[in-house]
């Protein structure tokens, strides 16, 4: 979450999450379109797959205007009203201050001011540190040594990473919280040495239509079997709140998710809640956005999805402020737990989700013999009413 990034330039979070793999010694690779798949496979079962995202709402630099200035497009989904002239933002990769400016048109291009002069770069021999860094609201930047160095893209100027009260707070928890809650799992579940087949598809540029997904989704890296759930941080909406544990959505804007699928995760949230009375889940339908569960199921697959509940989405914060989002940490972990639990279960799905079917042709069976005793009692009583009436 300390690496700022935007549609297409998710570099920085994709190096992180490499490193990462690295150190716990999973097996990933990067494909042509530069998302990330990670693989964890120690039992030959139906694969278990999971799905976030590397990018959040920001700016790309289209051209540069003046030396202190550049036009940029904003490319996520952010209300207009937000867009004031003056709010701070950070050019990167050299973590430059900066501040919105005019907009030219009716696209939503911006003009980006640069406001803090760029140190030039240490002349050979000098002693002075690189990358350069310093304190800036609260927050240390670290700016490469290349001054020369075009900025390629912008993010809003808020705090990178923070943990306050039991809360994760961040620029870009959507979706960051999801890919730390794949790391998580996949960390988890290959040091207890769980007999399971996951797969981790960390994917680019969903904010502006899902796209990296949709490249796995419609290639050959996931096998067509797979059970594939998305993970997400979505806006808290009523039926739901923050602290109260992993959410089981059911759908997002534009679609249901699979039956089974959910029921399957339903299932084995009951039992880790039967095991573990602290552990807290929800379900609902949660229609403040698209998430990349509609693209993977659109594509064939059968799709399920999980989020924990957000604070300020999108940056959006009361007031027409820019602020930095939020989750609650307690459900962020529960996620995880769900999760890690589920890919050890994918064996027993076709038990667990057989449970509903079962349950109701048991209810009818025994309901049977009295539906057909009362119904020919009521018979009964409407053929003697019709006869006194005859009379």
């Amino acid at each position: 979450m300390r690496h700022p990034s935007v549609p297409f330039h998710e570099h920085a979070v994709r190096a992180e999450v490499e490193a990462i793999c690295r150190e716990n010694k999973l097996e990933f690779k990067r494909d042509k379109f530069g998302n990330v798949i990670v693989r964890l496979r120690t039992a030959k079962t139906r694969p278990f797959v999971l799905a976030a995202h590397m990018d959040h709402p920001g700016f790309e630099i289209v051209k540069q205007l003046s030396a202190k200035s550049w036009l940029a497009k904003f490319l996520g989904g952010v209300p207009d009203e937000f867009f004031r002239a003056g709010v701070p933002v950070r050019l990167m990769p050299q973590g430059v201050a900066a501040k919105l400016g005019r907009r030219p048109g009716k696209a939503k291009e911006f003009e980006l001011c640069m406001t803090q002069r760029v140190r030039s770069r240490p002349n050979a021999g000098s002693t002075s540190p690189s990358p350069i860094g310093w304190e800036r609201a609260g927050v240390r930047v670290q700016v490469h040594d290349d001054a020369n160095e075009n900025p390629s893209f912008a993010v809003w100027e808020l705090e990178d990473f923070a943990v306050q009260n039991g809360r994760i707070h961040g620029r870009g928890c959507d979706d960051l919280i999801g890919v730390a809650a794949i790391l998580a799992t996949l960390i988890q579940l290959e040091r207890s040495r769980a007999r399971v087949h996951v797969i981790g598809v960390i994917a680019r540029a969903e904010e502006i239509g899902f796209l990296g997904a949709m490249a796995v989704a419609a290639g050959n890296a996931l096998p067509k079997n797979s059970l594939v759930v998305s993970l997400e941080t979505s806006r808290e909406l009523p039926g739901v709140k923050m602290e109260q544990g992993v959410i089981l959505r059911v759908g997002d804007r534009t679609s249901i998710f699979d039956s089974q699928a959910m029921r399957f995760l339903a299932e084995v949230a009951a039992q880790l809640k039967a095991k573990n009375k602290k552990f807290q889940f929800q379900r609902a339908l949660m229609s403040g956005g698209t998430c990349e569960a509609t693209a993977y199921q659109e594509f064939g697959f059968q799709t399920a999805a999980v989020c924990v509940a957000l604070g300020n989405y999108h940056n959006c914060a009361p007031g027409k402020r820019i602020a930095a989002e939020f989750v609650s940490r307690s459900d962020a972990l529960s996620m995880v737990e769900l999760l890690a639990a589920a890919a050890k279960q994918m064996p027993q799905l076709p038990k667990l989700i057989g449970k509903l079917p079962k349950r109701l042709q048991t209810m009818l069976r025994e309901a049977r013999p009295r539906l057909l005793k009362t119904a020919a009692r009521a018979e009964g009583i409407k053929q003697q009413a019709s006869e006194r009436w005859s009379c």
